[in-house]
């Protein structure tokens, strides 16, 4: 018995330096002077306050305010290459984001999105920093201060006509892997307010709440909420995901943790008694029982290690790939073995190896090249992708086993020569021989009167929208009009007066008319005196 007490006393000693050695690294990014919307009160005050709460924590932290396309791209590349090695890393934005289709982007504050085409070019997929997190570190913790009323969202919605559903409010729902927790400043589709104060009531709460010691970040996260829905009464009620498997903890207790009674000698034997039996199995609820039973035992520190032992064998079993079935598939369907099965937990998935970023890439070519849009062909496996190979195996009535990259699959997407996904056309463009193209509007001709006899010509009508020169008589009374056509049209017309209209014409306080003209909504105005 004295020997199992110095070899407990060693191992926990192992596992409290550990703890002091833990690296911690955050990325903070904060985005308020937009260019082409109206300027975001709060999230530069926001980031620059939460990096302070998180530096005093401990973390290692990447900020970044005010950024744009160049700059997010940067600082997150800067934030991944320090997760080499991290045993917690977090991640904070406060800013405009959007989502799209499902999934949740980073709207730099030089971004536009004046077309669906910009979304790839001007805004980051958070997926981006997600998985990085996810494929680096244990523990994960994300907060996202971002579901405002975006007017960005706003311009994409109108160019996008009818498809403007895929674009919904705030931001959206996100799984997570294993060891994270997502936590969003109101409910996945609904928007956040930005306050009255220097902080948006969100981060105002996190930062009173985050790090207390001794205190689970969840416990912490119903603090939060608890002062988020007083703060709006009731408006905005913060909303988390987690997949966590344990008790995170920001901040330890200095206190000095209560003695507890001496177990009797009985106890000591049966607790004993009862880790000689389990202490060699590989069911799991036996461990889960012993933790339940004692507490504060001798082999507590054991069973959560063997614990841990059990599901990362669970999860590279899970990993391997699975053998057909004898007998073959059925003869109305083809399978295609996917790299990682589904799971019936209520978790995510089982952490795996990280899918080859070559192999993905490829899938990704082989996906848009049939139509179905896996966005941008960078090696990294997210919601789109996944989205677009689910398209395919409705489309192409092929069950997947999952929607997960793998050898199989591309070789499946590589058979199929031809398109397999509808092309969908912008609001003024048709489908014709399988390209989009521009829809000419022409004027049409009157047809010719049933009484009159096919001989006739029909007389010409001067058109009624003829620009004549004004008379001597009438330049003399224009005199008190303006040089240029533009600068009246700017006096006479208030802002937004020709929205989706391409040509008008009014009369200028001098008398005189003018006529404006576009070739295009969202084109400039050319403007001349009639």
């Amino acid at each position: 018995m004295h020997c199992l007490r110095m070899i407990m006393t060693i191992f926990l000693v192992l596992v409290c330096s550990q703890a002091l050695a833990e690296k911690r690294v955050a990325l903070v990014i904060g985005n308020s002077a937009y260019q082409h919307v109206p300027k975001l009160p709060n999230p530069d005050n926001d980031a620059g306050d939460m990096a302070g709460k998180l530096k005093d924590l401990g973390f290692e932290v990447v900020v970044g305010r005010d950024l744009d396309l160049a700059g997010v791209r940067n600082t997150i590349r800067d934030f991944v290459g320090k997760l080499d090695g991290a045993d917690l890393a977090l991640f904070y934005y406060a800013g405009h984001g959007l989502q799209v289709n499902g999934e949740n982007y980073i709207a730099p504050i030089d971004a536009r999105l004046l077309s669906y085409i910009d979304l790839e070019f001007e805004a980051v997929p958070m997926n981006l920093i997600l998985s990085a997190m996810e494929r680096e570190t244990r523990v994960n913790l994300v907060f996202l201060d971002a579901c405002r009323d975006n007017p960005l969202a706003v311009n994409l919605a109108r160019s996008m006509g009818t498809r403007s559903s895929s674009i919904g409010r705030g931001l959206a729902k996100v799984g997570t892997g294993i060891g994270s927790l997502i936590a969003f400043a109101t409910q996945p589709g609904n928007v956040a307010l930005d306050g009255a104060g220097r902080n948006s009531p969100f981060t105002a709460a996190l930062l009173r709440h985050l790090g207390k010691p001794g205190r689970d970040i969840t416990r912490e996260l119903i603090d939060v909420r608890r002062d988020v829905l007083e703060a709006t009464d009731g408006k905005q009620v913060p909303w988390d995901n987690s997949s966590l498997t344990g008790e995170v903890v920001l901040k330890p207790s200095t206190a000095p943790q209560p003695s507890t009674p001496a177990v009797g000698a009985a106890d000591n034997a049966a607790e004993l008694a009862y880790w000689d039996t389990i202490k060699g199995s590989s069911d799991r609820d036996l461990f889960d029982a012993y933790l339940q039973q004692y507490p504060h035992g001798a082999f507590v520190s054991l069973a959560k290690a063997k614990i841990r032992i059990i599901e990362r064998a669970a999860a590279d079993e899970a990993a391997r790939p699975q053998t057909p079935a004898a007998g073959g598939l059925p003869a109305a369907t083809e399978q295609v073995a996917a790299l990682t099965p589904h799971t019936d937990s209520g978790l995510s998935g089982p952490e795996i190896a990280e899918p080859n970023r070559e192999l993905v890439r490829a899938i990704q070519k082989e996906l848009n090249r049939i139509g179905c849009r896996a966005g941008s062909e960078d090696g990294l496996w997210g919601l789109g992708s996944r989205r677009a190979l689910e398209q395919f195996a409705r489309l192409g009535k092929v069950e997947l086993a999952a929607l997960e990259p793998s050898s199989d699959v591309l070789e499946r997407l590589r058979t199929q020569k031809a398109r397999i996904c509808p092309l969908v056309c912008a609001q003024n463009q048709q489908l014709k021989a399988g390209r989009c193209i521009d829809i000419k509007r022409e004027a049409k001709l009157p047809e010719p009167s049933k009484t009159r006899s096919t001989g006739e010509t029909p007389a010409k009508k001067a058109p009624s929208n003829t620009i004549t020169a004004p008379d001597d008589a009438k330049r003399k009374s224009f005199a008190s009009c303006p040089d240029s056509a533009q600068l009246a049209a700017r006096q006479t017309l208030g802002r937004g007066s020709g929205r989706g209209r391409t040509s008008m014409s009014a009369t200028h306080a001098c008398g005189r008319i003018f006529a404006c003209a576009r070739a295009a909504r969202g084109q400039p105005w050319d403007c001349n005196w009639r």
